[in-house]
């Protein structure tokens, strides 16, 4: 397992039950195997008509064995990873993206990308300190949302934000520092846009922060410093994607 899980990825993902593997495959997702229950077939027989050729019945205790949860759930699969994006190409198309530096956990990036599908948002960057989207936890977490958002790794997060910028891409750092202009008051009308996120511990360094066109800041109530970066993407996605 710990090949597939790897922070860059492996060749191969885990898709935890019968919806993530629906939206795997919808995303043209080439599947290696299948593990299900009877009712998990009859599941799969609804979207995947050769469902029978990757297929394999498995017990309950095997079922709940393999991902570790406690939970038999009723569809595992294993797929073969997609060719990766290429970051230079993707910052040619994206509308509205979003850059996630150091954002390690799983469960952050997973939602991140959930929240990003929800609000149309159509590119996801990351450096490579950052979760893989296609790992477990972040896939269960976003119901396979992230398969409708195109990621590609990048290796230096400020000097790609610098040539977003002279792309004509406003890139907009999400920070609680107190001298950041507040949300509310940012007007980006026909503008591309990239949003930058930083980890929870240590926040954007201070040269990616120099390198974004603007700093941003949720307005918050007296006593409360941030927000979970999930839920701060969430907040920035809806009032940034106006």
């Amino acid at each position: 397992m710990g090949v597939i899980q790897r922070r860059n990825g492996g060749p191969l993902f885990i898709a935890e039950g019968d919806l993530v593997t629906e939206r795997a495959l919808n995303a043209g997702c080439e599947p290696v195997a299948v593990l299900c229950s009877e009712k998990g077939a009859r599941r799969l027989a609804e979207f995947a008509p050769d469902y029978e050729r990757y297929s394999f019945f498995a017990t309950e205790e095997l079922r709940r064995n393999v991902t570790g949860l406690g939970v038999p759930l009723e569809v595992i699969s294993l797929f073969k990873r997609p060719e990766p994006c290429n970051a230079d190409e993707l910052l040619q198309q994206f509308r509205f993206g979003v850059f996630a530096d150091n954002v390690d956990n799983p469960v952050n990036v997973g939602s991140i990308a959930r929240n990003m599908a929800a609000m149309g948002w159509d590119a996801l960057f990351l450096d490579n300190n950052s979760a893989d989207p296609l790992a477990r936890r972040a896939l269960r977490v976003s119901m396979g949302n992230a398969f409708h958002v195109p990621h590609a790794r990048v290796a230096d997060t400020a000097e790609f934000i610098r040539a977003a910028a002279a792309d004509g891409v406003t890139t907009i750092a999400l920070t609680p520092a107190s001298d950041a202009m507040p949300m509310r008051d940012v007007r980006l009308i026909g503008q591309r846009r990239l949003l930058v996120l930083g980890s929870e511990r240590d926040g954007l360094s201070d040269d990616v922060l120099g390198a974004c066109t603007l700093r941003v800041r949720i307005e918050m109530q007296d006593g409360i410093d941030s927000l979970n970066v999930a839920a701060a993407s969430a907040v920035a996605c809806y009032t940034l994607g106006k």
